[in-house]
C-alpha cells in the first residue's frame, strides 16, 4: 500500500491541464466491442481504473495499439466470449464497477453478456437494476448465480426496440442501456435518461459508427436500431471533477493557478457552485484562472439562510464534486449544509478533517455542516488513509493546505481516478512524495 507525504503549506503556481475524463473513457472504451472495425480513441487517462478496462478488453480478444500519449486504437474483430467464463474474468471484472458497462455491448453484438458482481468505491449501495431492467425490457433474459455472485444476460433471438421509463437517471446504466439499443431491432425510447455530457460524448460516437439517436442531450432518447456499426475517432473529453479538484486546490492554498482547455459549455453547474463560496474564477478563452485569494465568503441565500451545496442529476451538481465542496469550505468565511443524496457512505472521511482541525457536524449518513475558519486557524497535518477516489483527493488538498507534514496511505484510491498526480502537483510547486509499499 502506498502513500504520499505531504509538506503543507505553500502557496502554489502555475498551469495545470486536465486529464481525459475517466467516467467517459469508461463508457466510450467498452462502446469499442460494438464493431470489428478500427475504432480511435484520444485523450484516454493513464490512470488506474481506465487502464484496468483496457486489458480486460485486450483479455476478450480486442486488439490494443498505444498510438501515442492517450491515444489507442481498439479493433474488436475477433471477440474471446469465453474469456467471460474464465476465474482471471471473475478476478478482474470484480475489482472494476466500469465493467459492468461490457455487458450493453457483448449482449448487442453476440447475444450474451456476462459480469462479476463489480467492485469500486465503497460510498454506499450501487445498485445494478437499471442495468438489467433495460436488458429485460429489450427482450434478454436474466440469470445470477448467487454463490459466484455472477450476473448474466442473454438473447439468443436478439433484442427488439421497446419504450422504457427508467427508475432512476443512471450515468452507467442509461450508457449500458443505449449500447444494447443501438443494435436491436426497431425503435427504442428511453425516458428518464441521464444527460451528463459523458452520456452525450457517448451518443455522438456512437452516431459517428452509423448509430441513430434522437434527443441527444435531453432526458429522452429515441434509438432507432441499425444491423451493424463502423469504425470512427473519438477524443475524451476533459475531466470535469479534476477541474474541481483543482478549483479547490487554488482556494485552500490561496494559489493562483489557471487551469487550461476546460471545456466551460460542458461543465455545467460547477463554476457557479464554486463562486457561491466565494471562489473567484476567471474565464479566459477556454481556461480557468484563479488568482490568489487570502479568504473567500460563502453566499447565504436572499432571505438570509444557510446555504445548502446537494448533487442532483446531470444538469445539478456532480456528486463526485461534493467532497471537494465540503473540504474548501473549511476554510471559507461562513458556514455551509453538504447534503449527499445519492450515496450513504460518501461523508464518512469527514472524521480525518475533523481530527486536523476542521469544525464540521456530520448531521447524519447524508448531511454535514462545515463552520469555515476563513484561514484565522490553519488545519493541522496527520497521518490519515484514503477510503475512496474523491475522498482521497480532498484529503489529499486538505494536507496540502495544513500545517505541517502530512501522510496518506492507500494512495492507489486516488491513482484509480487522478494521473501522475504527484508529479503535475509538483510541477507547480507542492511538496509532495510518493512512497511505494514494500
Amino acid at each position: 500500500m502506498g502513500s504520499f507525504q505531504i509538506e503543507g503549506g505553500h502557496k502554489l503556481k502555475g498551469e495545470i491541464t486536465p486529464q481525459g475524463a475517466k467516467n467517459e473513457a469508461l463508457q466510450i472504451l467498452c462502446a469499442v466491442l460494438l464493431t470489428p472495425e478500427k475504432v480511435i480513441i484520444e485523450n484516454i487517462p493513464d490512470i488506474l481504473d481506465v487502464n484496468k478496462l483496457i486489458q480486460i478488453l485486450g483479455n476478450l480478444g480486442v486488439k490494443v495499439e498505444k498510438l501515442d500519449k492517450g491515444k489507442y486504437s481498439f479493433i474488436a474483430d475477433d471477440i474471446n466470449l469465453k474469456y467471460l467464463e474464465s476465474e482471471l474474468f471473475k478476478q478482474e471484472g470484480s475489482s472494476l464497477r466500469g465493467s459492468i458497462m461490457i455487458v450493453g455491448p457483448l449482449l448487442a453484438r453476440f447475444g450474451k453478456g456476462y459480469i462479476p458482481r463489480p467492485g469500486g468505491d465503497k460510498i454506499g449501495r450501487r445498485r445494478l437494476d437499471t442495468h438489467f431492467d433495460g436488458f429485460i425490457k429489450l427482450g434478454a433474459k436474466f440469470r445470477y448465480n448467487r454463490e459466484e455472485r455472477f450476473y448474466g444476460v442473454e438473447a439468443p433471438e436478439g433484442l427488439k426496440g421497446v419504450y422504457m421509463l427508467l427508475d432512476q437517471a443512471s450515468v452507467t446504466g442509461t450508457a449500458n442501456i443505449i449500447m444494447a439499443a443501438v443494435l436491436a431491432e426497431g425503435t427504442t425510447t428511453i425516458y428518464n435518461a441521464a444527460c451528463e455530457p459523458y452520456i452525450q460524448q457517448l451518443c455522438k460516437m456512437l452516431v459517428s459508427m452509423g448509430a441513430k439517436i434522437k434527443g441527444v442531450g435531453s432526458n429522452l432518447l429515441e434509438i432507432e436500431g441499425v444491423e451493424k456499426l463502423g469504425g470512427c475517432n473519438h477524443r475524451v473529453l476533459p475531466d470535469m471533477i479534476e477541474i474541481g479538484s483543482w478549483i479547490g486546490l487554488a482556494a485552500m492554498t490561496r494559489s493562483e493557478i489557471t487551469i487550461k482547455n476546460v471545456s466551460w459549455e460542458n461543465l455545467g453547474l460547477i463554476p457557479e457552485t464554486f463562486r457561491k463560496l466565494g471562489i473567484t474564477l476567471n474565464k479566459v478563452g477556454d481556461d480557468i484562472h484563479i488568482p490568489s485569494q487570502e479568504e473567500y465568503e460563502i453566499q447565504g441565500y436572499i432571505d438570509g439562510s444557510i446555504l445548502t451545496v446537494a448533487d442532483a442529476p446531470w444538469p445539478g451538481f456532480t456528486p463526485d464534486l461534493l467532497s471537494i465542496v465540503l473540504v474548501i469550505c473549511t476554510q471559507a468565511k461562513g458556514s455551509v449544509l453538504i447534503h449527499q443524496k445519492m450515496f450513504e457512505s460518501r461523508l464518512f472521511f469527514v472524521d480525518k478533517l475533523i481530527d486536523m482541525g476542521a469544525k464540521i457536524i456530520l448531521c447524519d449518513p447524508h448531511r454535514a455542516t462545515v463552520i469555515g475558519h476563513n484561514f484565522q486557524s490553519n488545519l493541522k497535518a496527520t497521518t490519515m488513509v484514503s477510503p475512496d477516489i474523491r475522498a482521497g483527493i480532498s484529503l489529499l488538498i486538505a494536507a496540502l493546505s495544513a500545517q505541517g507534514t502530512s501522510v496518506i496511505h492507500n494512495i492507489e484510491q486516488i491513482d484509480r481516478g487522478y494521473e501522475n498526480i504527484d508529479e503535475r502537483l509538483r510541477a507547480i510547486g507542492a511538496k509532495i512524495t510518493r512512497k511505494e509499499s514494500n
